[in-house]
């Protein structure tokens, strides 16, 4: 096992740094990224061109995590949620997020929402049985809404009291932003798999020809997946409430939030699994999926997608 080497000042969350695992021309790279186990495959590349890629695939989603997360203090996103109503001058790249968010708000017709991160001053996803009282989601409604913000290029006005989070969109970015990038740089004939916490996407087959073999997680036992899959190019991504999720009178809540209602969409799968050509398309189809509760399959059987849909039995 080789440990690479990154800066102090590209890695200031102190993640334990990446190790790189592999022989000959196949290499197995491991970090740590946005709450999540983060892995590159790499096949036909020489351990110099596998230690690089894997300092490029950390050092870069480590940037994008210190840009994107709401939990950063002074990045971007933290200064736009203390703007207390004032407008605040956003960059390119935040921008295109932004721009994002609100496609996905308007193909949802209202249910994906970046603004809704608050809502989780009233829940906490920990296994536990406390729900919260229905008049503390409805006050927090008041700060919810994609609508009552005002987004001109380069300009993001925020009502105050009000925050924006990327959560449900920034780690199938970081994945698609990094394939691209190792895409370019590596050598013609190699081929890539980038996997943060399971949604992963590929540059296409393996070295040899063959698909990468991906295992879909099993809801019921976490270690385990419900069956293995091919893939050959595109991405992957779940959605689901297999680790966050409360549990009351025998009532499974999902912490996929129903904007509108600021309670979790009743019906939902266990868990959504779709594939698409890029992870964050992907990522916004399964979380879309969730949303429809149990009108999820039909949903994406609209969307003419393959995908694998996981709930209780019976």
């Amino acid at each position: 096992m080789t440990t690479i080497s990154v800066s102090p000042e590209d890695n200031p969350a102190k993640h334990p740094l990446p190790r790189l695992t592999g022989q000959q021309r196949s290499w197995h790279g491991r970090f740590e990224a946005m709450a999540s186990p983060c892995e590159i495959l790499l096949d036909g590349v020489v351990r110099k061109d596998a230690e690089q890629a894997l300092f490029h695939a950390a050092r870069e989603t480590w940037r994008l995590e210190r840009k994107f997360s709401r939990y950063v203090s002074g990045n971007p996103v933290d200064r736009i949620n203390q703007s207390k109503g004032e407008p605040v001058t956003v960059d390119d790249e935040l921008a295109l997020m932004l721009d994002y968010a609100a496609q996905c708000h308007e193909l949802s017709d209202g249910r994906f929402d970046i603004t809704s991160g608050v809502l989780r001053r009233a829940w906490r996803f920990d296994g536990s049985d406390h729900l919260p009282e229905k008049n503390e989601t409805d006050a927090l409604l008041d700060l919810v809404g994609w609508d009552k913000l005002n987004w001109q290029r380069p300009l993001l006005t925020l009502p105050k009291g009000m925050e924006i989070d990327f959560g449900g969109i920034g780690k199938e970015y970081a994945v698609d932003r990094v394939l691209l990038d190792l895409k370019r740089s590596l050598p013609e004939g190699s081929s890539v798999l980038v996997n943060f916490g399971g949604d992963l996407a590929c540059s296409g087959p393996r070295a040899n020809g063959k698909a990468w073999i991906v295992g879909v997680e099993n809801h019921r036992k976490l270690t385990d997946s419900s069956e293995t899959l091919s893939l050959r190019g595109g991405a992957l991504a779940t959605s689901g409430d297999s680790r966050r999720y409360l549990l009351k009178d025998g009532v499974r809540y999902s912490h996929i939030l129903d904007p509108r209602t600021g309670w979790p969409v009743p019906g939902a799968p266990h868990s959504v699994t779709v594939a698409a050509p890029t992870c964050t398309l992907a990522g916004m189809l399964a979380t879309f999926a969730m949303l429809q509760g149990a009108g999820a399959e039909r949903f994406l059987e609209e969307q003419d997608v393959a995908f694998w849909v996981q709930r209780s039995a019976g």
